[in-house]
């Protein structure tokens, strides 16, 4: 189809395209499952929180999530509220898994921040503040499980501003003290909701909408505490300033129970009304590339294992510029090869829709994507490529292999495409010969899934022996010379022939640098342990 700028313009302003951040357990698949529930995605919820006979979220569809209730790898989710689509992507909270979360993060516009009530701001929370801050990601901050008992409002308050530096301008306010949840204050209004909870939280929660007077005569106490606390945090006599939030000068807050629907639909429609639309995205030289302009795409995300009746593959994509249409011949920018999309769809959790038309903001799903690997941009037209996305230094490491030699090529198919997925990163090295591979990993839970998913997807059981190093660092060929001749580190080459020197610990490494200054600098900004947090 032939699309001009005003129609491009159009369509990028009715799309949303946001990931769901937290700390684990925060409840970031229980959010996302409510959202879906309060834009009519979906006609019930299903919560993972432990109880018999509940099904899993629509994001949660690996056997690993449901059985441990967390999320492992991050979902995409394409839905529509009234006129406007929206694309949420649901990120895995474990540490274990950051690296997957950064990459979703280098394709969304705007994250929605969970906090518990409870723990207030913990390790990995911060983290993911710091890389929204050096994205240049505006923050929506949820306080969730206002249902149960936690801190006080101002104290979480308090620490979001001590801890990251930006002010919280309160979209809610929790009527009751967390634990004993009346309602939710509405500051621009001055009028409260009180809610009619569904059982189980599996549907729509009904808001009764009271007066101040009425609030007022029904929970005098209450009432008055939220009113005072709330204006505590008015700035200049307005509670809300949109460039402020867009400049991540400060963080709109909202009060919630996503268990039990609580403070959903007044998020969803702020985050429609306020929330960014696409804009231009720098390309690898940091110049603006037009959101107007020819289509562009940029891979975050490979995965299989999907459609079991098949063992596809596919390519997450999201739309950067112009328009997508299914069928058109695209240009891999890596390899300057062809790339045919007549397999393109939209994605809702596992489920898929073949669709014919994206624009920019989309997420589209490439089916059989073989030759894609997180960070690949593809274009038609004007040439472009995205930044691509470097990998973490890992810090936990494994040799694979198989006791079944019948087996082998299933393994060895199964641990490059995990590779090429970004699950684990596979080395080589002549010594270990191409039977026994290095696997490396930022946290240890990522070998579970790399065992359950060679198990399910390539049949193929994997074992692994441990390596007793904890710290990676990219070399060149004249370092690789040099060390391999050490006995206090290891050289080896990951898959795309980079060679990488593996050290016990910092120490082991503090010592080599000693000896070979020039062989091993420290990256900008890193700690000289190169770990996978010092590249946050």
């Amino acid at each position: 189809m032939e699309a001009d700028t005003k129609q491009i313009l159009e369509e990028a302003l009715s799309r949303r395209t946001i990931a769901v951040i937290s700390h684990p357990d925060a409840g970031k698949s229980t959010l996302s499952e409510a959202l879906l529930l309060h834009s009519d995605a979906i006609t019930e919820a299903g919560a993972v929180h432990g109880k018999a006979g509940r099904r899993g979220t629509v994001s949660d569809w690996m056997d690993m999530e449901k059985a441990r209730g967390i999320s492992v790898s991050s979902a995409v989710l394409q839905f529509k509220v009234g006129e406007a689509v929206v694309n949420l992507v649901d990120t895995p909270g474990h540490a274990d898994f950051s690296e997957d979360t950064f990459r979703v993060l280098a394709a969304v516009d705007a994250v929605i921040m969970l906090i518990d009530a409870a723990k207030g701001m913990e390790a990995q929370t911060m983290k993911l503040f710091e890389v929204c801050r050096a994205r240049s990601l505006p923050v929506i901050t949820v306080i969730n499980k206002w249902d149960r008992p936690g801190q006080t409002a101002l104290e979480l308050v308090d620490e979001i501003l001590t801890r990251t530096g930006m002010r919280s301008m309160p979209r809610n306010w929790p009527v009751g003290d967390s634990g004993h949840m009346l309602g939710l204050l509405h500051p621009d209004a001055m009028s409260m909701n009180r809610y009619v909870r569904a059982p189980g939280g599996a549907k729509k929660v009904l808001a009764e909408p009271l007066s101040a007077e009425i609030a007022e005569t029904e929970y005098p106490v209450e009432w008055q505490t939220a009113v005072e606390e709330s204006s505590l945090l008015e700035v200049d006599g307005s509670f809300y300033d949109r460039d402020a939030f867009l400049s991540q000068e400060a963080t709109p807050l909202f009060f919630a129970s996503a268990v039990q629907n609580i403070g959903v639909e007044e998020l969803l429609r702020f985050l429609m009304e306020e929330g960014p639309h696409p804009q231009d995205r720098p390309d690898e030289e940091g110049s603006p590339h037009p959101i107007t302009s020819d289509f562009s795409g940029y891979v975050f995300k490979v995965q299989t294992g999907m459609d079991k009746a098949h063992r596809d593959r596919i390519a997450f994509m999201r739309i950067c510029s112009g328009v997508f249409e299914r069928g058109m011949v695209a240009t891999h920018a890596q390899s300057e090869k062809p790339f045919p999309t007549k397999y393109s769809q939209q994605v809702f959790g596992r489920d898929r829709t073949t669709v014919d038309t994206a624009w920019p903001g989309d997420v589209v799903g490439l089916v059989n994507a073989s030759s894609l690997r997180p960070g690949d941009t593809l274009y038609a037209g004007q040439r472009v490529m995205f930044p691509p996305f470097k990998p973490f230094a890992p810090e936990h490491f494994r040799v694979g292999k198989t006791g079944d030699a019948s087996k082998h090529k299933q393994f060895r198919k199964g641990i490059e495409q995990l590779d090429r997925e970004g699950v684990i990163q596979v080395f080589f090295s002549e010594r270990r010969g191409q039977q026994r591979p290095v696997l490396g990993a930022v946290g240890p839970m990522q070998f579970e899934v790399v065992s359950a998913r060679m198990e399910s997807d390539f049949g193929a059981s994997v074992s692994f022996e441990p390596l007793e190093y904890s710290v990676a660092r990219d070399i060149d060929e004249q370092a690789a010379e040099i060390l391999r001749e050490r006995q206090d580190c290891e050289v080896l080459y990951r898959s795309d022939g980079t060679p990488v020197a593996l050290f016990r610990d910092p120490w082991r490494l503090r010592t080599v640098q000693r000896d070979h200054p020039h062989l091993l600098p420290d990256p900008p900004g890193s700690r000289t342990s190169g770990s996978a947090t010092a590249r946050m």
